[in-house]
């Protein structure tokens, strides 16, 4: 009797999770704000033009909002005295561009006042963050509400740069994304910049023992001496490094080709090499000979990953600013 109580309310929850993906629609503001992705793309081709880097950071954004609570916007509001919010939680101390997200905002309100969500606000921002890097475009579907509740602690469900395959298929799991995704959505790597103590471990003290020569034997040599070279010790917690050497303001394929010649920046991209489903995806792509397959691809995992556990309808909010409540 309990375990058909389990699956009965198993498939109610599964039920009302596809009913609200539902409800977003790419038309979603044609009548109520028209004018959303104009302004949008205004602002965003303002700031890239002057901070291009700015483009990493906010499809990180994104990312980082839909692991926790779903796509909710609830990694903008800020901590409470009663309570530490997301954006304060250890993964998410080096995340950039709240200013310019609520600058945005204020535009968007000045247009269309209590109407477009911050949730939408970053699914539309980092869509424009990868094509204005000359990635693909997609359309984005919309609706979703904002969320009220932030909590540090809920961090954990974060896929960590640190991760091996088994704990990043489990999380990618979690939130009904598979290994597809999972390696899709690391090529957003090739994009912006990162702190040296992200990946720092994998070159001084990869088992614990902090010493020069405990170094992850995965990682190409010639790759970790420049490394070293920017990153020189494990307490170094300012400087930052491109993710993709040569090319970290431009969306194209070359984070598979490093992938591939073990110089992977993080733990999490190596072990996209030790399963064969996502080397062999590595692989093909190193080639550089399917750029249309792989923008697709991107395109689609993101659409998948833009859709999980949205609050619509009556749910949640619409916030006047990002950082706090109404």
């Amino acid at each position: 009797m309990a375990s058909r109580a389990a699956l009965l309310a198993l498939l109610l929850s599964a039920f009302a999770a596809a009913s609200a993906v539902a409800q977003l629609d790419e038309k979603f503001y044609s009548q109520s704000c028209p004018s959303v992705e104009d302004v949008v793309r205004k602002e965003m081709v303002r700031a890239l033009s002057v901070a291009p880097s700015l483009a990493g950071p906010l499809l990180r954004m994104h990312f980082h909002d839909c692991f926790v609570r779903g796509c909710d916007g609830s990694v903008l509001l800020d901590s409470t005295a009663n309570n530490t919010a997301e954006k304060d939680a250890k993964p998410n101390l080096t995340l950039r561009g709240f200013s310019f997200i609520e600058t945005v905002k204020a535009a968007v309100e000045k247009a269309c006042p209590d109407t477009v969500s911050c949730a939408d606000l970053l699914a539309l921002m980092a869509r424009d963050a990868v094509w204005l890097s000359k990635g693909p475009f997609w359309a984005v579907p919309l609706g979703r509400r904002d969320g009220r509740v932030s909590i540090a602690n809920e961090t954990k469900q974060l896929p960590p740069p640190t991760g091996n395959f088994t704990k990043l298929t489990q999380l990618f799991g979690a939130k009904n994304l598979d290994t597809k995704d999972l390696v899709v959505l690391s090529a957003g790597h090739t994009i912006g910049t990162s702190h040296c103590f992200s990946f720092s471990d994998r070159l001084y003290n990869f088992t614990g023992l902090d010493n020069a020569r405990d170094i992850d034997p995965t990682l190409d040599l010639a790759y970790m001496a420049r490394l070293r070279g920017k990153c020189t010790s494990l307490d170094d917690n300012t400087t930052l490094v491109e993710m993709d050497p040569g090319s970290f303001k431009t969306f194209d394929l070359s984070y598979f080709a490093n992938v591939a010649k073990r110089r992977g920046l993080f733990h999490s991209d190596g072990a996209l090499l030790t399963d064969p489903t996502t080397r062999a995806y590595v692989l093909r792509h190193a080639t550089g000979n399917y750029k249309e397959e792989f923008f697709a691809d991107f395109a689609a995992s993101m659409l998948k990953m833009g859709a999980v556990d949205v609050l619509t309808g009556s749910q949640g909010e619409i916030r006047k600013k990002c950082s706090v409540v109404n």
